[in-house]
């Protein structure tokens, strides 16, 4: 019996702890939208704003070491180019997400509230495609 094992392209330890980490901060971002969305504290609204920011440059680095993994990959469709774009959706609506929250008070209601959660989802799955074994040389 013979096996053969197909090269893969796997994130390496920064670049998976930008992408784990861009999880936790959007994640905070909709919760103080959920909190701001109950309580009428404008300071939830800043501080979402503050977590966005830190999770568009995490998650844009995290961008920049997958693209650097898909260009040296042998194969660039498949798995790897999903991820890339997982990722890119992710950071696009992150930021249409930043350019929500620099409204002025209840002006980011309900659309940034909308958007954390979108771009909350995208972010997990992005992570997840990220951090399984990506495949670079066909598909098992």
């Amino acid at each position: 019996m013979t096996t053969t094992t197909l090269p893969h392209c796997t994130p390496g330890p920064l670049h998976a702890t930008l992408l784990a980490g861009s999880v936790p901060l959007f994640l905070g971002a909709l919760l103080s939208d959920i909190a701001y969305y109950q309580s009428y504290q404008i300071q939830w609204s800043n501080f979402a704003a503050w977590l966005i920011a830190g999770a568009l440059l995490s998650s844009g680095l995290a961008l920049l070491f997958a693209l650097a993994n898909l260009i040296r990959a042998p194969r660039k469709a498949g798995r790897p180019l999903l991820y890339v774009l997982l990722l890119l959706a992710t950071w696009v609506l992150g930021l249409v997400n930043a350019f929500e929250h620099a409204k002025d008070a209840w002006a980011v209601m309900p659309a940034g509230l909308v958007l954390s959660v979108v771009v909350t989802v995208l972010a997990m799955i992005a992570t997840w495609a990220g951090l399984t074994r990506l495949r670079t040389e066909g598909e098992a």
